[in-house]
């Protein structure tokens, strides 16, 4: 994740809170995704950006998992996001991202 959508995502939480955000990550690759989701829930690992120590344990999901799916309109998620299920491990995903929600008690 660049520099500026970590500052991004943390004006939006300096600005909101916690409670009204989740955060949908669109990588196709699995390695990829899990960094985001780690650097949006636990910090950036790197260090390097405005997240670095900032550990915001915001709820983050993928957008080809179950619950995100269900709740795009059909038409539209098949258009925008249905062609990351023919290039991306779902399986492998989706498990990745529950492990990281389950370690910061989201089940």
């Amino acid at each position: 994740m660049d520099m500026e959508m970590q500052a991004t995502i943390k004006k939006l939480v300096d600005d909101l809170g916690t409670s009204d955000l989740v955060v949908v990550i669109g990588a196709a690759d699995a390695e990829v995704a899990q960094v985001t989701a780690e650097t949006v829930t636990f910090g950036d690992p790197s260090f390097a950006g405005p997240l670095a120590g900032v550990s915001l344990r915001l709820p983050v999901y993928h957008i080809l998992e179950p619950e995100v799916k269900q709740a795009i309109p059909h038409d539209i998620y098949d258009e925008q996001a249905g062609f990351l299920e023919l290039v991306a491990d779902t399986e492998e995903i989706g498990k990745r991202f529950k492990e990281i929600r389950g370690k910061i008690g989201m089940v």
